[in-house]
């Protein structure tokens, strides 16, 4: 398993260099990849300290920012390096404050696992939910350096748990601890023997939670939401927005304002969604220049402030779903104590079925049941208020991963 693992991984790298002209994502990964080490080699010196926070994407360094946040206040004189395997997560988190150094992770090799940890040789790696790597991660337990792995899940299917995963089971083994986000998962692990394991949770919950403490004002929002009823439309796609301008060209009459933030802010596709709007319409980036409180639909035309526009919505609709996207982040909106709208193809997020369960999210898989849904919580202001409060309430009762994660590593 290990040899065939090894040629499938140097092969993997020939095919990315062989797409990357014509493929300007894969494009960004393998020359972020190639700059690597000369970027650690540069700021990282033999006397050096260092913790190494991995990523996949953007989503998991979401995920793990409370804890890296704790560690980097914890270790002020080490040097942070943050590595991610997704272009996605790279481009948008490489200044991050949390590091000292932003890379992206080289290809999974023996030799490049050896000679970034030649360079790194972190005191402690933190990895998130389920990027694993063998060769870095056996590199790291033959040199007995301290890894763990935070908010996990496991499946029954995956292939740590199938008679050939043995080189990926071995992996895991190079965690001194693993934190799962729940009982299933732990229980696959201890079926491998696999037994320091603790379920603290998603910290996912208390990254959430933090935006509480945060200073969410956004005057121009203010200004645009001007005291109505006001429905976020956040991470978006094409075939939600097209239920969404449905829905406001065919009730013009409903005292009602719209923020719709696309998950692809591309010029074509804004000022699509902007000309299928049959009333007064507001882009981010020409703010300056319009009269927001006159306007009905406000488009966020960039990236980064979502989470503080959530502040300012009475209703949720949440994208991803609709489609085969993945709905995208609902627990953003939830901490705010706002009922949530989504499709109906969410099999894959737990806390999806959870606060539908509860009944502070709602789904539809059709122009109608969107209508009806979304005119009943603009409607009916108790129905909306009690919703919306099940929702901070599930957020609130699942939070507490970090601390766990914390006094673990006795900080």
């Amino acid at each position: 398993m290990n040899f065939l693992y090894n040629i499938a991984i140097q092969l993997a790298k020939v095919i990315l260099k062989a797409i990357a002209p014509f493929n300007k994502k894969i494009k960004k990964g393998v020359l972020g990849r190639k700059a690597t080490f000369n970027i650690l080699e540069k700021v990282i010196t033999k006397t050096d300290k260092t913790l190494w926070f991995h990523c996949a994407s953007l989503g998991e360094y979401e995920q793990g920012l409370p804890v890296f946040e704790a560690l980097r206040s914890k270790y002020c004189n080490h040097k942070i390096i943050l590595s991610f395997f997704s272009p996605s997560g790279y481009e948008i988190r490489k200044n991050s404050p949390v590091a000292d150094i932003v890379v992206y992770l080289p290809i999974d090799t023996k030799k490049n696992a050896k000679k970034f940890l030649n360079i790194v040789n972190p005191e402690l790696s933190v990895f998130v939910k389920y990027d694993i790597w063998p060769n870095f991660l056996n590199t790291l337990k033959k040199r007995q350096l301290n890894a763990i792995l935070i908010s996990a899940v496991f499946r029954k299917n995956q292939i740590y748990f199938k008679f050939y995963g043995k080189k990926f089971k071995q992996a895991l083994f190079a965690f001194s601890h693993i934190f799962t986000q729940d009982e299933n998962s732990k229980n696959l692990l201890n079926n491998i023997d696999y037994i320091n394991t603790t379920v603290s949770g998603d910290t996912r919950f208390d990254r959430v939670s933090n935006q509480l403490k945060q200073n969410n004002a956004l005057p121009y929002i203010e200004t645009f939401k001007n005291n109505k009823i006001c429905i976020v439309a956040g991470s978006t796609w094409p075939e939600g927005e097209r239920f969404l301008s449905n829905f406001i060209n065919n009730n013009p009459e409903l005292d009602v304002k719209y923020i719709i933030a696309p998950h692809n802010i591309k010029k074509t596709q804004i000022l699509n969604l902007k000309d299928s709007l049959k009333c007064e319409t507001a882009l981010f980036s020409e703010k300056e220049n319009s009269i927001l409180k006159d306007a009905k639909v406000f488009i966020v035309d960039t990236i980064g402030i979502l989470s503080k526009i959530y502040n300012y919505a009475n209703i949720a609709y949440v994208g991803g779903a609709i489609g085969n996207t993945g709905l995208h982040n609902t627990l953003e909106p939830a901490v705010f104590g706002i009922p949530i709208v989504i499709g109906n193809n969410y099999k894959n997020f737990p806390e999806a079925f959870a606060l539908i369960k509860n009944g502070g999210m709602f789904t539809i898989a059709n122009q109608t049941e969107f209508n009806k849904t979304l005119f009943k919580l603009i409607t009916d202001k108790t129905f909306c208020f009690e919703s919306g409060k099940k929702n901070a309430l599930y957020v609130k009762e699942n939070s507490g991963a970090v601390i766990q994660i914390l006094n673990f590593l006795r900080i």
